[in-house]
């Protein structure tokens, strides 16, 4: 098997296709807003692509990204194979056993087994006057809102451009944000991020209200709606379920030294 770096945004997109709602993250990147910080290593037997990792270097610190369900085989041989392309220090989302090929050792951090679900069935209608659709000009109140409800997330401000951003207010103050960290209407992905409510209100249902109003937005314009939640957060877990979300994989989340 031969290892690629493709550049063919329809050959990368047909393979990721045959498994959507896992590869969301990966599909959604292929979206120009995205695609040109990112590499694509590709593991290909007789020109058929076996298995891929998505490097993303949006951030400081790149990211990497390889999902399978089957063929694990496959991406581990690709894992060991991209190992001195990669840079020195990044994040990795692998599939479960894809981590072993680094070494416990290179493990700097490790932040935990985490669910990929998928939105199931239509949400239900939300109509509550609290919900507003936030727009670049929320910007600041919205850092205040997260250092607050979410001080360790990773938010990037241009999202909002998308318009997938809503927020809930209580006497004209924000206490409660869904997003998204991935939205492609040309492949019909969108993946949540940035949920968070104001510690004071919590345990009222606004969490489930803004996430059910997003996705029912979202639903117009994309076929496939995903997230990624920490397995031990079984209160979000229960959350999403309510709404309509399946769990459909896993993936090891951590920060690793390639030595």
């Amino acid at each position: 098997m031969e290892l690629n770096i493709l550049h063919d945004k329809k050959l990368i997109y047909n393979f990721l296709a045959k498994n959507p709602e896992l590869q969301i993250y990966c599909i959604g990147d292929l979206d120009d807003f995205f695609w040109p910080k990112t590499i694509w290593y590709a593991l290909t037997d007789k020109d058929k692509i076996q298995s891929i990792a998505l490097l993303y270097c949006g951030m400081e610190t790149p990211t990497l990204l390889s999902f399978c369900k089957d063929n694990s085989e496959a991406h581990i041989i690709l894992m060991n194979r991209i190992k001195p392309l990669l840079p020195r220090k990044f994040y990795a989302h692998l599939s479960p056993g894809l981590l072993d090929v680094f070494g416990s050792d290179n493990v700097i951090e490790y932040y935990g087994l985490n669910y990929k679900m998928a939105l199931k069935k239509i949400p239900k209608i939300i109509t509550d006057q609290s919900i507003k659709t936030l727009s670049s000009s929320d910007h600041s109140h919205i850092t205040d809102f997260y250092q607050t409800a979410y001080p360790n997330n990773w938010f990037d401000k241009r999202m909002l451009e998308t318009g997938k951003y809503f927020g809930y207010y209580a006497e004209n103050k924000l206490i409660g944000v869904a997003g998204i960290h991935v939205y492609s209407a040309e492949y019909k992905v969108a993946a949540l991020g940035n949920i968070a409510v104001h510690p004071e209100f919590r345990g009222i249902q606004i969490a489930y209200k803004l996430t059910s109003a997003l996705c029912s937005d979202l639903f117009k314009s994309v076929d496939y709606i995903g997230l990624n939640v920490k397995s031990d957060n079984v209160y979000a877990i229960r959350s999403y379920q309510k709404i309509g979300f399946e769990i459909i994989g896993m993936y090891d989340e951590c920060l690793i030294s390639n030595k």
